[in-house]
């Protein structure tokens, strides 16, 4: 599944490349530079809930999450700045 052009992210990050102790550090700080508006795509090897439920906590009401594939082999999650 592709995104659209007018849907595309503005950042991809694969985290299935990154060491595991990296990568919700490196999805915040990612986050973090967004502007509202703004979409970062992650792709992960499991179901990322665990990320979900950090973000809801640490930063509720910031971002929508968006599962746009979910496995059994990748899931693709979209998230959007919302301000």
């Amino acid at each position: 599944m592709s995104l659209e052009k007018d849907l595309a992210p503005e950042m991809i990050i694969d985290v299935r490349e990154i060491e595991p102790r990296d990568r919700h550090r490196l999805i915040f700080e990612t986050l973090d530079g967004l502007a509202a508006g703004q979409r970062l795509l992650i792709m992960v090897d499991h179901d990322p809930k665990p990320l979900y439920y950090q973000l809801m906590a640490e930063k509720q009401g910031l971002f929508d999450w968006e599962y746009l594939e979910q496995g059994p082999e990748l899931w693709r999650v979209l998230i959007t700045r919302t301000r």
